[in-house]
């Protein structure tokens, strides 16, 4: 995935990528931030840590309106989930919590303008729901959306079908760039809005 370079005509879908914990989830944040301030509306949602004496046990949902919903927890060894049927690792995904949330956050009303919808992220936890899988497909494909998501570096056979498509563009996250890059990732949401809305 190589980083984004200037193009003639803006790409509609923004995606960032970058290894673990390097920041792309507060990347995200701060360029909703900057946009909002433009007057461009965003919705979706974020993951956010969930740390209990200084551990992390797990993942929240936590949508740009406010709500807030576990993702995933860390499964207790004493108390093993029952089928753990739906696992990353050590944490347990909590797909009928994050499906009660995190969808109704990404609806379009029909009549509604060109707007951001933003999915932090596009990963493994999230593809465990085929109706989440089923609605990305149709962002993607939806006249009136410019999606920013963020998707892991480590990608699936869906992941790399969005990465492939010729209407999104990749940012690479790193220590060194995560911060001034802000500006231009807010400024490709900014120009896709700008050429594709009505």
């Amino acid at each position: 995935m190589a980083d984004a370079i200037q193009l003639q005509k803006p790409r509609r879908h923004i995606l960032l990528t970058g290894v673990p914990g390097i920041g792309k989830t507060t990347v995200c944040k701060k360029v909703c931030d900057k946009l909002e301030s433009l007057n461009f509306e965003c919705q979706g949602f974020y993951t956010e840590e969930v740390r209990e004496d200084g551990q992390r046990v797990g993942f929240d949902v936590v949508t740009l309106d406010g709500g807030r919903a576990p993702l995933a927890r860390v499964v207790d060894r004493d108390n093993p989930v029952a089928g753990r049927s739906y696992m990353v690792g050590r944490y347990n995904v909590l797909l009928q919590s994050f499906e009660q949330l995190a969808l109704p956050s990404l609806a379009i009303k029909p009549s509604e303008a060109t707007r951001v919808i933003v999915i932090d992220e596009i990963g493994k936890m999230e593809l465990f729901s085929k109706i989440f899988m089923q609605t990305v497909k149709e962002l993607l494909q939806h006249p009136k959306t410019t999606v920013f998501a963020t998707i892991p570096v480590k990608a699936n056979q869906f992941v790399e079908d969005v990465c492939h498509r010729d209407d999104v563009i990749i940012y690479t996250v790193s220590k060194e760039n995560r911060f001034r890059m802000i500006n231009e990732v807010a400024d490709a949401v900014k120009d896709s809005l700008e050429y594709f809305g009505t």
